[in-house]
């Protein structure tokens, strides 16, 4: 399997470099930042043979040993290492485990000699009291796993895209659950369920106190058997507690809030297409990678394949760093309103088939009660495009593949 140049997100720090910022690269563990921050390095290497690099990884023992200590300490290090009367490269790896770690950020930030770029695995990198402190200073890259076109390239399995897509959805897109998947499927299922548990001891129950362990993986359960359906706090407890499985609503949202802020998964909010406002209730969840399906509810490919195929349009428009919202009009639903980085609209609705001339009409509905002239796209599973009364209708794989 060849490595992957994750061009989008290398693009993005090469027009901040050497910007006044904080390059941040969020996202879940074990997605690729680290193998990002190291081609941008490599990149800079290309540039300039001569260029000063300082790549520090908080993972490692000797630099948890040091900022257990003090923050300062990781700073004392840093400044003793770069090289004075030249623009100095500074990488720090999972930054979190910093104690005080906005301290350090602020420090490094106004030294003259440094470009800092930093990674992370929680949302708390830019909670609402460190964007405070860091108005203006730092800017975020939310790194995703694989998309499917990086997963073709990685596993070289062009010749059938259709058979790729389908381990694509039950694999995912972390890299090192793509090329275990390729000895056999339980390997993959095995790390990825290694890779969950990492998170929720290091990114979770760290951070928080979980009371009740197998409560909180029903709401996670729960949350993966409902990707692309409208959930909301109240109904996960009414459902959980109706199993016997007694939980408030305060508790789920205290829960869902924590998954949410590892990364596992991201809401989306409702807006009301007429009444152009954005509306506080029946959001939705969309799961960062497929494979945790898989892997933690050991669900097949069948079962509810149109909201998977949801999810996964949904990360591509992510990681086409588009604004995304749930549209609603009059009583209906669409799946995306979306607003590029142009500020132009498109409406999208996403269904495994239209062919049943039923299911194609409920997938227009909500079109036709849209005022506008927005562009209305239909992404669907079938070979069949064309236009319906102006809605475009286009094949996943070639909507994936052709940005």
């Amino acid at each position: 399997m060849k490595t992957i140049i994750r061009q989008n997100y290398l693009n993005t720090l090469s027009v901040l470099k050497d910007k006044n910022l904080i390059k941040v690269a969020t996202g879940v563990r074990r997605c690729g930042k680290s193998t990002l921050m190291i081609q941008f390095q490599d990149l800079l290497r290309a540039e300039n043979p001569n260029v000063s690099i300082l790549a520090i990884n908080m993972d490692t023992p000797e630099f948890r040993f040091l900022a257990e200590k003090n923050w300062k300490k990781i700073y004392d290090y840093i400044v003793q290492h770069i090289k004075k009367n030249e623009t100095n490269y500074v990488f720090i790896d999972e930054v979190q485990n910093v104690p005080e770690f906005e301290k350090l950020l602020e420090g490094l930030y106004v030294h003259p000699n440094i470009d800092l770029y930093v990674t992370g695995s929680n949302a708390f990198l830019l909670s609402s009291e460190l964007a405070t402190l860091l108005t203006g200073r730092a800017y975020e890259i939310n790194v995703l796993p694989f998309s499917f076109a990086d997963y073709l390239e990685f596993t070289e399995k062009t010749g059938n895209p259709d058979r790729a897509f389908a381990e694509y959805v039950r694999t995912g897109g972390f890299p090192e659950a793509v090329r275990l998947s390729q000895v056999g499927n339980n390997f993959a299922n095995e790390y990825l369920q290694t890779v969950f548990k990492n998170i929720y001891e290091n990114d979770i129950s760290k951070r928080y106190t979980i009371y009740a362990e197998e409560s909180y993986q029903e709401v996670v359960d729960f949350l993966i058997d409902s990707v692309g359906s409208n959930v909301s706090a109240g109904n996960i407890a009414k459902v959980l507690t109706a199993n016997k499985k007694k939980i408030d609503n305060k508790t789920v949202s205290k829960y869902i809030s924590t998954l949410v802020e590892a990364y596992l998964f991201y809401k989306v909010n409702r807006y009301d297409i007429k009444g152009k406002q954005h509306l506080a209730t029946q959001e939705k969840y969309y799961l960062v990678d497929l494979g945790f399906r898989s892997a933690l509810l050991g669900k097949e490919l069948v079962s509810d394949a149109g909201h998977l195929l949801e999810n996964v349009i949904y990360l591509e428009l992510k990681r086409r760093n588009h604004q995304i919202w749930i549209g609603k009009t009059n009583n209906l639903e669409v799946d995306f309103v979306v607003r590029n980085n142009e500020g132009y609209t498109q409406y999208i609705q996403v269904s495994q088939t239209v062919q049943n001339a039923i299911t194609l009409a409920r997938e227009l509905a909500p079109f036709d009660n849209i005022p506008d002239h927005n562009e209305k796209i239909l992404i669907t599973m079938d070979y069949e495009t064309g236009t319906h009364n102006g809605v475009k209708q286009i094949n996943a794989i070639d909507w994936l593949l052709n940005p």
